[in-house]
């Protein structure tokens, strides 16, 4: 059977499940970066949107995993976060690219982020000594 907030399943001929469906899915590939955008029903047939931003991770085995941060975003916020991150993007748009002052940073080929060159301090090592005692 089918619902608006999902489909009904049952176990053991007497349990119904309730499983959640995603109404609309938009999938952003944007660097190293993922974005999706899941519009989804709560049980009152309110939609409410998630916003998950995943970065593909390199574990200390070397194993694979996605690290993913999250945001709900329900119907009565859509409007105020609207206007906060268009002036949020209006703003770093009309600000100039000066980089003095600022630190940067990239990521390494494992996901790790790794300061910018121009943050990156170097010792001076000296070899002069290394087999005196």
């Amino acid at each position: 059977m089918e619902e608006a907030a999902g489909i009904k399943e049952v176990i053991g001929g007497h349990e119904e499940k309730v499983v959640k469906e995603e109404i609309f899915t938009k999938v952003v590939r944007a660097g190293k970066r993922t974005y999706f955008f899941d519009v989804k029903a709560t049980r009152k047939d309110d939609y409410y949107l998630t916003i998950t931003e995943s970065k593909k991770r390199l574990g200390k085995e070397g194993k694979v995993y996605y690290e993913k941060h999250k945001i709900f975003l329900y119907k009565e916020d859509f409007e105020k976060f609207a206007d906060g991150l268009k002036d949020a993007v209006e703003y770093i748009g009309n600000e100039k690219n000066d980089t003095t002052g600022s630190v940067q940073s990239a990521e390494n080929d494992n996901g790790t982020e790794k300061p910018a060159l121009a943050s990156v301090e170097f010792t001076s090592i000296e070899f002069d000594d290394l087999g005196e005692k």
